[in-house]
């Protein structure tokens, strides 16, 4: 089995939510030291394929220093439905297009709305789990979305933890053997 836990976020664009989400997981596993995890996102539209992330996430990024420098939004391939671990859509709109779109059983398990990691509201329906897109908004709505995406980083960084145990029986963090390993984005 591979020492990898590949996770992509999704959203429409690919130039807010989504990168923002990529970017602040792949952050959080740097920081703790989580290895064996890779990040990356898409959109489920081609709408800003090739385009960079939205200044407004930028800058909401920038001020926790993380960079977005390198960021160019894609559209969702089909094939990553069987690359990829754990599939996390943004909104409700974004879940049901990836069910919809899900070629079998084992990639609709996969499926998964990030906030159903966030503790306020992990027992909510998906209907209740959605953040709202940030782009017709303002400053303040990418603050928003900052604090909902935030609230599910420590459950999620759990789940992957309790994943990639269940890989190898340890915790890779602890590996010696993985003590190089540096978890990264893949935009």
């Amino acid at each position: 089995m591979s020492s990898q836990y590949r996770i992509i976020a999704v959203c429409t664009g690919n130039i807010c939510r989504s990168p923002m989400a990529e970017l602040m997981l792949a952050e959080a596993f740097r920081a703790k030291r989580l290895t064996g995890a890779v990040v990356d996102s898409a959109g489920t539209t081609a709408y800003e394929a090739g385009r960079p992330i939205d200044p407004r996430a930028a800058r909401k990024l920038a001020a926790h220093s993380i960079a977005s420098d390198r960021h160019v939004a894609r559209e969702w391939r089909p094939e990553w439905f069987g690359s990829r671990e754990l599939i996390l859509a943004l909104d409700v709109d974004h879940y049901g297009w990836l069910r919809q779109a899900a070629p079998d059983r084992a990639s609709l398990a996969k499926i998964r709305m990030l906030r159903s990691f966030d503790p306020a509201v992990a027992d909510k329906d998906a209907l209740e789990q959605g953040i709202e897109d940030p782009w017709y908004g303002g400053h303040t709505d990418f603050d928003t979305t900052w604090d909902l995406i935030q609230a599910s980083v420590p459950g999620i960084m759990e789940h992957v933890r309790a994943q990639l145990q269940g890989q190898d029986g340890q915790h890779h963090s602890n590996n010696q053997h993985n003590a190089g390993q540096r978890v990264r984005s893949i935009s």
